[in-house]
């Protein structure tokens, strides 16, 4: 009589063979067995932090616009502008200098204040936003939704988005991202919308389309 081993049995077996030569830890919990000396949301990386971030962003297809931090109302105006865009929706809590430098330009903003309809955001234009953290290594920016950012949606349904991100609120990689912004998660217990250049997704055949599920363009005003 044959006895058949199965799939699992085999691979069991070949895990044995390959610890057989590794000491009994005892009574040593597995994760202590063998130290690893890293400590979660540690920067990876202390130089060029910045010029990581803005080559990632990039790849992604969006634009970014490196500036001192008083020329920043100019550019939103200026990314706004050039774009076209004749309308916008801003946080309520977004920079008053921000604001005077739209209105400026001659763009209608539009309040969120009672909340527009989802209809409403969609005619809109463009938004204008603040963010929490951004993580170099993967180009990715995380917003919290703080009274600068607004509720998600304004993030989601205008055609536009203009995100401004200080110099100091970018951060080696995720981990050390996820440790900033996790105070965030725990008072405010919403979402958090992670965001990597515009929205764009691809089918099997790999034609591109952009603007699926967020906005077709991003352009993130980087204050230095």
């Amino acid at each position: 009589m044959t006895t058949s081993t199965s799939a699992k049995d085999e691979i069991l077996a070949r895990i044995r063979t390959a610890l057989s030569d590794v000491p009994d830890a005892g009574d040593t919990p597995p994760e202590q067995d063998t130290p690893v000396a890293w400590s979660y949301g540690r920067p990876t990386r202390t130089e060029g932090v910045l010029e990581v971030f803005v080559e990632r962003v990039e790849d992604y297809k969006a634009e970014v616009v490196r500036c001192r931090a008083e020329e920043v109302p100019a550019r939103i105006a200026e990314a706004l502008s050039s774009r076209e865009a004749g309308t916008v929706v801003v946080p309520a809590e977004l920079d008053p200098a921000w604001r005077e430098a739209i209105s400026g330009a001659g763009i209608e903003i539009r309040e969120d204040e009672p909340r527009l309809s989802r209809a409403e955001l969609d005619a809109t234009d463009a938004v204008v936003t603040a963010c929490c953290v951004g993580a170099a290594e993967s180009g990715t920016i995380m917003l919290d939704h703080r009274g600068d950012q607004g509720r998600r949606a304004l993030s989601l349904v205008p055609d536009l988005h203009v995100c401004v991100v200080r110099a100091d609120q970018v951060v080696s990689d995720v981990p050390e991202a996820v440790a900033r912004i996790a105070p965030s998660v725990r008072e405010q217990r919403q979402p958090i919308t992670w965001i990597s250049g515009g929205s764009a997704t691809s089918d099997i055949e790999l034609s591109r389309v952009e603007g699926v599920h967020g906005p077709r363009t991003l352009v993130v005003i980087l204050a230095e």
